[in-house]
């Protein structure tokens, strides 16, 4: 699977999630996007300035993990990091919450 695929695997089975991640991981987007640097930061970084999330390990050694940011009326806003094989995170992915 490329990982394209793998990214496109996980957004459709996060789309499918209706009840918020763990406690603990909703994060306001603005400082996801602002921390999270693809071919920089790395897991250990993530779960320092995050904690754990909901997340898929693929068996290419690949991981995508889930955040979630209050948009307002119980809804969310999802963001997708995968990180690769070594620990860093390789790509990103935001999508805006589903209309009420």
């Amino acid at each position: 699977m490329t990982i394209r695929a793998l990214l496109l695997t996980t957004l459709l089975l996060a789309g499918c999630a209706t009840v918020p991640a763990t406690p603990g991981t909703q994060v306001a987007a603005e400082r996801l996007a602002a921390a999270i640097v693809p071919g920089r930061t790395t897991k250990a970084e993530l779960l320092a300035a995050f904690g754990k999330t909901k997340s898929v390990v693929f068996d290419s050694g690949y991981e995508a993990w889930l955040y979630q940011s209050p948009a307002g009326g119980g809804r969310f806003a999802e963001f997708v990091v995968l990180i690769d094989p070594s620990g860093v995170v390789a790509k990103t992915r935001q999508r805006a919450p589903a209309a009420p």
